[in-house]
C-alpha cells in the first residue's frame, strides 16, 4: 500500500523544498511538479508528485493528524 501526504511548500531551493505536513517538516524533491512557495503538493517517497487544492489539502492533513494521534 502506498501513502501520499499533502503538505505546504514553505521553502524552495532548486529542485528541493521544505514541506510542512501540518507541523511536521520534511525535505522533498520538487522536480516533478511546478511548485512554488505557498503551494500545496502531494508527496510520496520524498517526491512531490502533484499540486493539490489548498482546501482539500487542509482537510486531508486534519484527517491524517486525527488518525495518527490515536
Amino acid at each position: 500500500m502506498c501513502l501520499a501526504i499533502p503538505g505546504k511548500v514553505i521553502e524552495k531551493n532548486g529542485d528541493r523544498g521544505k514541506v510542512d505536513f501540518g507541523g511536521v517538516f520534511r525535505e522533498a524533491n520538487l522536480s516533478l511538479v511546478d511548485a512554488r512557495v505557498g503551494d500545496y503538493v502531494i508527496v510520496h517517497a520524498g517526491f512531490a508528485i502533484s499540486k493539490v487544492n489548498k482546501r482539500e489539502a487542509k482537510k486531508t492533513i486534519k484527517l491524517a493528524n486525527e488518525i495518527f494521534s490515536r
